[in-house]
């Protein structure tokens, strides 16, 4: 797996567990969902993403979006 896959593999896990949260305990987790649609957004653009950061500290290889 290398950075770009596990990117979007975690955003859509929390997008699901907010979806969850905010479904079943309250609204305000779909803040969650708006936080990760936003950084998702700004990252396409500028290529900064703080969970491809900690990703590649942990060894993944680079891929085409994040390297």
């Amino acid at each position: 797996m290398n950075i770009d896959r596990a990117v979007f593999a975690f955003a859509g896990l929390i997008v699901l567990a907010s979806l969850a949260l905010g479904y079943f305990v309250s609204p305000y987790w779909f803040l969650l969902t708006a936080f990760v649609g936003l950084n998702l957004f700004q990252a396409a653009f500028t290529g900064f993403c703080p969970a491809a950061m900690i990703f590649k500290a942990l060894g993944l290889k680079s891929g085409n979006a994040f390297k």
